[in-house]
């Protein structure tokens, strides 16, 4: 697999003999998730739920969660469709709550939304957000933030009553 970069004039060249740079990696990973969600799924007995939407893209996803009454999320879900940014943030979403409590998801959440909208982002809040850091360069384009952060604003919808503080 050959990989490219654009430099500086503009050209388009192949990178140092074929190896891939951090941003393919990274690229990859978003489309993965887009190609083959994890969770993508409605549950069928959801404790909590949320819709997000944004009308100006199209970005629509159904988000489901199962929470335990000692406020562990043992199942989550979603469904809908979106551009690759929204649906793979979707994906990497659920495999980082499930099985997190409601207020661990609810935190995880404040440092994905710091990482995603804030120039200057501390090294603890970085560190914190686990797979989502591959999403930090989607800043530089602010019409994208909405489709990163748009699940992230659901859940803080859904955990809303599930004793989270969201």
């Amino acid at each position: 697999m050959t990989f490219y970069e654009s430099t500086p004039g503009g050209t388009i060249r192949p990178t140092n003999a074929g190896e891939p740079k951090l941003d393919h990696l990274y690229q990859e990973v978003i489309l993965d998730h887009n190609r083959k969600p994890r969770n993508f799924k409605e549950l069928s007995h959801p404790t909590q739920y949320s819709h997000g939407v944004n009308p100006l893209c199209g970005d629509n996803y159904h988000l489901y969660l199962q929470v335990d009454g000692s406020g562990k999320i043992q199942d989550v879900g979603f469904q809908g469709s979106g551009c690759a940014i929204s649906k793979a943030s979707a994906s990497i979403m659920t495999t980082l709550i499930k099985d997190r409590g409601v207020q661990d998801a609810a935190k995880l959440k404040e440092y994905v939304l710091q990482l995603l909208t804030q120039d200057q982002v501390p090294a603890d809040v970085r560190e914190n957000t686990g797979r989502m850091a591959i999403f930090e360069g989607v800043k530089e384009f602010p019409v994208r933030v909405k489709c990163a952060t748009l699940i992230w604003h659901a859940l803080a919808d859904a955990l809303k009553d599930a004793g989270g503080k969201a």
